[in-house]
């Protein structure tokens, strides 16, 4: 997401406050300190992924947007290190999270879901089978992955089960992964690069990218629907109770 300029120049004009407007600028600046950070990481050389995971924890935990660092990381590392070093920092972050919400920031995470019935059906579920939920709100997550991470820290599924839940997060992963380096195959021969059979390779990478979103559409699909009914089955509990 880029910040428009001419919101910033709107407001400045006397405009008044848009708390909308606001957020979006707000927005766009982050990401560009994070597009900034990214070319820093890409100029450490063998260094440069272990300064991804720790970013990438530090903005799970902070709560920022997580997909522009997951995309910048298939244009920094590629298709297999760019994945494997945002599962790493995803899962690794989304812990710290899920124990900062537990153990440090308990109440402030309880007024944010207070009242949220969708949240407190999904709390119950966990209750019954933490994994298999957890597993699933990754796989179609139903609040912002870097939110839902402190509030999982409420309810009573183990950090065990929390963190192996996570590999639930790799499908979605990839995905973004691959738009990442497919975005660096044209960045390189935008820039004039023309590696052997570099036409070949760039058709072959836009295919795969186009049956991996599809693969990972069908099954974001099916499992909101395994959520769903795990979610409608405590409900209807609920009112029988």
């Amino acid at each position: 997401m880029h910040s428009d300029p001419a919101l910033a120049q709107g407001v400045a004009d006397g405009a008044g406050f848009n708390p909308l407007e606001w957020f979006k600028n707000a927005l766009g600046w982050i990401n560009s300190r994070l597009l900034n950070v990214l070319e820093w990481i890409d100029s450490l050389g063998a260094i440069g992924g272990i300064a991804f995971i720790f970013l990438y924890i530090f903005a799970t935990v902070a709560l920022l947007p997580g997909s522009v660092i997951t995309v910048g990381g298939g244009f920094v590392f590629g298709i297999f290190f760019g994945s494997l070093y945002v599962l790493i920092g995803a899962t690794l972050g989304a812990t710290a999270a899920f124990l900062v919400g537990r153990y440090l920031a308990r109440g402030w995470v309880a007024n944010k879901i207070a009242g949220n019935r969708k949240f407190a059906a999904i709390d119950r579920a966990v209750g019954r089978e933490g994994l298999k939920i957890v597993f699933l709100t990754r796989l179609s997550p139903v609040f912002p992955f870097v939110f839902l991470n402190y509030a999982y820290g409420l309810t009573g599924v183990s950090l065990k089960d929390y963190f192996f839940a996570s590999i639930g997060m790799l499908p979605g992963t990839i995905m973004y992964v691959y738009f990442g380096s497919l975005a660096s195959d044209l960045a390189t021969i935008g820039a004039g690069e023309q590696p052997e059979n570099s036409a070949i390779k760039l058709i072959i990478n836009i295919i795969a990218f186009i049956a991996t979103v599809a693969v990972t559409l069908y099954v974001t699909k099916i499992a909101k629907k395994a959520l769903d009914e795990e979610i409608s089955q405590d409900q209807v509990a609920d009112e029988t109770i």
